[in-house]
């Protein structure tokens, strides 16, 4: 018998054949791949093209919005207080003329208003400085002052002595740390400075609302109670 006829034939060897079929692939093993239709692939372009043309649009109309009314410059930003136009406004109803110092550019307005006393039964004009080193005095003026109303308005500081300003002696109210206020009953009417400056800053403005006051006439006596 030849070597030849010894060896079986491959196609009737069924261990052979099982190998065979464990390496063929499996086409149920294949990962999935979706197919999108070109007309569909092609409007989901679409789509997406349009949103960012859209937003770009919209950046550009209101772009111009934007650049012409510019943010406030952090705190340098200072809002335009006309005091003698609220002064004025107030002399009204008062019953007297409104303190208006004048300060120059040194003490910056960052309000004046007329309070009508509603919740203090104490009508005031009020005007709020910014000083030149940044710290905050507020004006206070009534022609009805009490001093309940008083003590209220200077935080219940003790009283620590006088200061002159303007040619005026003035109470002092001080707390020994950042805190303090001026007191002044002049030609009719109490004027109270209070707020974190120093002295030198307080007496400064105080000698301006002196001058102002000398140059307004004397209020009237305030209607009894």
């Amino acid at each position: 018998m030849s070597e030849t006829q010894d060896k079986p034939a491959a196609g009737n060897n069924p261990a052979g054949a099982q190998a065979h079929r464990n390496s063929a692939p499996d086409a149920t093993d294949a990962p999935f791949k979706p197919v999108i239709p070109a007309k569909a692939a092609k409007r989901a372009n679409a789509s997406v093209i349009g949103m960012v043309i859209a937003l770009v649009l919209c950046v550009l109309a209101f772009l111009p919005v934007v650049l012409m009314n510019p943010a406030p410059k952090g705190e340098g930003f200072r809002p335009e207080v006309d005091v003698a136009s609220a002064a004025r406004n107030a002399g009204d109803v008062a019953g007297f003329t409104p303190v208006t110092p004048d300060t120059g550019d040194t003490f910056t307005p960052n309000y004046a208003r007329w309070e009508s006393g509603t919740s203090t039964g104490v009508p005031t004009w009020e005007v709020g400085y910014l000083t030149p080193k940044e710290a905050f005095i507020g004006l206070t003026q009534t022609r009805q002052a009490n001093p309940t109303w008083i003590l209220q308005q200077t935080g219940n500081l003790p009283l620590t002595g006088t200061r002159n300003a303007g040619g005026q002696e003035w109470e002092l109210r001080d707390s020994g740390k950042d805190k303090r206020s001026m007191v002044l009953e002049y030609r009719g009417t109490t004027i109270i400075l209070s707020g974190t400056a120093s002295l030198d800053e307080f007496a400064e403005l105080a000698a301006a609302v002196v001058k102002s006051a000398d140059q307004a006439p004397a209020a009237s006596s305030a209607p009894a109670a």
